[in-house]
């Protein structure tokens, strides 16, 4: 049975938590539950502090988990991201009262205060500045005003927390992060239900990315209209029984998909229509 690590709180546990219920797994009814099984699939899924998954994923006492690659990083752990999620996605950037500093160099000397201690210390090291750093565990922001720092690194989403206590951000971002899946180094690229795992998440990520498109055209303008849909391998044409049309199908990206509708419209096709996609395997 698959030993899957899902974060039980926070930014990360809800959207993983909707991601694994549209790739048909079950998941807990109850925030307390800390561990279920799902016969069906033949998984076993552990509810665990986002900080810890790659810890525990790290040791092998479970095979894959779901966490951020901020926590990924910053643990240290014996682990490595196998599949990006495209979830809680954020960047981690240095802020500062305006005039403190400007760029990474200016940090020489100077105190650092965060929550991702392990991040922190390797790009400062990576970048040959000597700075101090000191881990807080939250609401890093209030370091600098109570003098236990000059400068903060924190994730950063809209900045409106850093500008509400005064602080800029500066320099070039630390890094960017998102939800991923997690293995133990070294561990078997091909395990089968590991690989199975992760065509389901892959093809939740298609279907939200993705919408399936049918319309129908004349034939002389089915090159045209073939070029602004050309599928992901090559869309599907079917003859109708009126001579010289013939109806089309092809997956789209759900973002462009009013765009495409207006150009094909504009070189004559008609029936132009969208459905979702639930699930797929590519």
């Amino acid at each position: 049975m698959l030993r899957i690590a899902v974060p039980n709180k926070g930014s990360l546990s809800g959207p993983a938590a909707d991601m694994l219920h549209e790739a048909g797994y079950q998941q807990r009814r109850e925030s307390k539950e800390l561990r279920i099984v799902d016969p069906e699939n033949e998984v076993e899924f552990f509810y665990l502090r986002p900080r810890d998954i790659a810890i525990y994923v790290s040791s092998g006492r479970l095979d894959i988990g779901i966490t951020g690659r901020d926590l990924l990083i910053d643990s240290g752990a014996n682990a490595e991201e196998i599949l990006p999620l495209g979830f809680a996605r954020s960047t981690f950037r240095f802020a500062a009262k305006p005039g403190t500093a400007d760029a990474i160099g200016d940090l020489a000397g100077k105190t650092v205060a965060t929550s991702y201690e392990g991040i922190v210390a390797k790009h400062l090291a990576d970048s040959g500045v000597d700075a101090s750093v000191v881990h807080l565990d939250g609401a890093v922001e209030t370091a600098i005003e109570l003098g236990v720092a000059e400068v903060i690194a924190d994730v950063v989403e809209t900045g409106t927390s850093l500008r509400n206590a005064g602080l800029e951000v500066f320099g070039e971002p630390i890094m960017t992060s998102e939800a991923i899946v997690v293995r133990r180094t070294g561990a078997d690229a091909e395990e089968p239900k590991v690989q199975q795992f992760l065509r389901r998440l892959q093809g939740v990520l298609v279907a939200r990315t993705y919408v399936m498109m049918d319309y129908d055209c004349r034939v002389e303008q089915l090159e045209k209209a073939v070029a602004l849909t050309p599928g992901l391998e090559s869309p599907t044409v079917s003859p109708l029984h009126n001579e010289g049309w013939v109806a089309v199908r092809a997956m789209v990206p759900s973002k462009e998909a009013q765009r495409i509708m207006d150009d094909l419209y504009a070189i004559g096709a008609r029936a132009i229509l969208t459905t979702a996609i639930h699930a797929c395997r590519l």
